[in-house]
């Protein structure tokens, strides 16, 4: 008797342990360094302000690569001299390149940009969505210059997953966009008037 009495003491306190609770599925925090921006510095016919952690490669053309290791993304800047007759089809080219990804994207959403200060006018394309490129942009004087902005991840698009980074590089691309300016100026920007292609 005395054996089932302490058996049943036993299972009795075995028994007042805490309850054991399930951890819920823990969520990924991605979190980054806060933007630090510095002016570009290069041999260009334009500047703007970059994150300073970004990683600098130049390339022919007055082409440029923002290679930013931490989120293995890079923002490609692809630079071309304005003809005479080739701003419209320049224009077209970058509207183009926006909306090849509309395959893939749930949605492209744009955003004009107008600095007549320093001559800047241009669009900015959100592109959301499992699309190679999350973001897109152009900016021209429409007299001399144009740059094609596009950002890329080293990665199969997963949106959902590199949702924060893609926020937090679509910061730096407005940015970039805000404090773009020309290194050459010959015309007074103020009075231009851009082609009807051109949507602001």
């Amino acid at each position: 008797m005395r054996i089932i009495l302490l058996l049943f003491i036993i299972l009795l306190f075995a028994s007042c342990q805490d309850e054991v609770l399930i951890k819920p599925k823990a969520q990924l925090r991605l979190a980054y360094p806060i933007a630090n921006y510095e002016e570009l510095h290069l041999d260009l016919p334009y500047h703007f302000q970059k994150n300073k952690e970004v990683v600098l490669k130049e390339k022919r053309n007055n082409a440029l690569n923002l290679y930013y290791p931490a989120m293995k993304a890079t923002f490609y800047l692809t630079y071309q001299k304005v003809g005479k007759n080739n701003l419209d089809s320049l224009l077209r080219d970058a509207q183009k390149l926006a909306y090849d990804h509309a395959v893939k994207a749930e949605s492209i959403s744009e955003q004009p940009f107008v600095n007549k200060d320093k001559g800047v006018y241009g669009m900015f394309y959100m592109i959301n969505g499992n699309a190679a490129a999350q973001a897109e942009f152009y900016a021209t004087d429409s007299v001399q210059h144009f740059i094609n902005g596009a950002l890329y991840f080293d990665a199969k698009p997963n949106f959902d997953s590199i949702y924060p980074a893609v926020m937090y590089l679509r910061n730096d691309m407005r940015i970039i966009m805000e404090t773009l300016a020309w290194k050459t100026k010959s015309v007074s920007y103020t009075h231009l008037t851009l082609p009807t292609i051109y949507s602001v």
